[in-house]
């Protein structure tokens, strides 16, 4: 096994790790004061995460380090670790916390000290903590921030109601702080207890659900339908070139935003599905006519979740909703599975495909989280954070409208 960097190795930052001197970069708490993400034990990180009091298959190992190494703007990133008391067996410290990082100049160009939770190429950051110490774990990641210069951490897409976010909020409570919360929305979820039957009928209709089953009819005609799940690492390898195929034949290419489009996303995408897959974590659903794959997703899973990472379709099919049929057949089998109490869609507020079938509803945000009370840095970050938010704004409903506006025209 390869062993863990020793958390009393890592250099203490001074003040002139976190505040900006001659240039933007020098703001930077992460640069030489913490661990290398790729330092990380994989069999120590791979614990953590079986012992995690809120999933999130985003932070497993498998997938992040393979983001670390290769992915396009998301490679090369620290690690806040929180750990055990030491014993006196050399390296026996028990991970019992772990946040990837980026410094806020990275994350936004801001030359302020403050950490960001790390891009995992999905909308989901909720760090990993110890269910047995949460409240040590979230405490001992804000201590090791502080040590590293930063006055704050920003937890990006965070679930606002998880038991994660509770953990640093009693921790800042205890010090007389609250958390600030940034940005928040709501995001489909499936509730997987649930016969699937039953909750489709409700979210649906009889009259929806008897136009899908018309469109399957006809999506027939094209040869029998048929719905398979790619589970061991050669089954998900084999199925993933499927959806990397799929995914970059329509919209998504044209976007440039398709895995297969860079080759850094791409290798980072074949390494990881096939490492997840080892352990039981990574399925990739397909959904045939005849020979053809017209749709195909891969569904991540951590403890009791599941996470719908990515759906690619082949829009010549376009009219027989591929896309929906195969999430109806993903929300059958997840609520079939035992293992399964919950699924996040992972997708954008309002989303039209997913939100009527999914009426189950995620609170997703952003929070900075103080490292110290009275801070007047901390007001200044809050007050940047709180400006750029209120300029992006507008300007992504604008993007948004013109991408509609542009399909239509198409």
């Amino acid at each position: 096994m390869v062993e863990i960097v020793n958390p009393a190795a890592v250099r203490r930052a001074s003040t002139r790790d976190a505040v900006a001197r001659h240039s933007p970069a020098a703001a930077s708490p992460d640069s030489g004061a913490l661990t290398p993400l790729a330092a990380i034990s994989a069999d120590r990180w791979r614990a953590l995460a079986d012992r995690a009091v809120e999933p999130n298959g985003y932070y497993l190992p498998d997938w992040a380090l393979a983001i670390d190494a290769t992915a396009r703007s998301r490679t090369n990133l620290s690690a806040l670790g929180a750990w055990s008391e030491a014993t006196a067996e050399p390296g026996a410290a028990c991970l019992i916390g772990l946040m990837p990082a980026i410094s806020l100049w990275r994350a936004y160009r801001m030359p302020l000290p403050a950490l960001v939770s790390g891009d995992p190429y999905g909308t989901l950051c909720t760090p990993l903590l110890d269910r047995e110490m949460p409240d040590q774990a979230a405490s001992r990641l804000m201590g090791q921030a502080r040590d590293a210069g930063a006055h704050a951490l920003i937890l990006r897409d965070v679930a606002l109601d998880g038991a994660a976010m509770k953990a640093f909020t009693r921790v800042l409570e205890r010090g007389g702080v609250r958390p600030r919360l940034l940005q928040s929305h709501a995001r489909a979820c499936l509730d997987a207890r649930r016969d699937a039957d039953e909750l489709l009928r409700e979210a649906l209709g009889a009259k929806k659900l008897k136009e899908l089953r018309r469109q399957r009819h006809r999506l027939a005609e094209h040869g029998e339908v048929g719905f398979e799940v790619a589970r061991t690492p050669g089954e998900v390898a084999r199925a993933l070139e499927i959806f990397l195929t799929l995914e970059a034949s329509g919209w998504k290419a044209e976007r440039g935003t398709a895995l297969a489009q860079d080759a850094g996303d791409a290798a980072f995408i074949r390494r990881a599905a096939v490492g997840l897959a080892e352990h039981g974590q990574c399925e990739i659903a397909t959904l045939r006519a005849g020979e053809a794959p017209v749709a195909a997703a891969i569904v991540l899973r951590h403890l009791d979740c599941a996470f719908y990472f990515k759906l690619g379709v082949d829009e010549r099919f376009a009219k027989f909703s591929p896309g929906v049929q195969l999430t109806l057949e993903v929300t059958r089998r997840l609520c079939a599975d035992p293992a399964i109490a919950m699924v996040d869609s992972m997708a954008a507020p309002d989303h039209p495909m997913i939100n009527p079938i999914w009426r189950g509803r995620l609170a997703i945000g952003d929070v900075l989280i103080p490292l110290g009370r009275y801070d007047p840095m901390v007001t200044l970050i809050h007050a940047a954070m709180h400006f750029r938010q209120r300029i992006r704004e507008p300007a992504r409903r604008a993007v948004q409208l013109i991408r509609k506006l542009k399909e239509k025209r198409t």
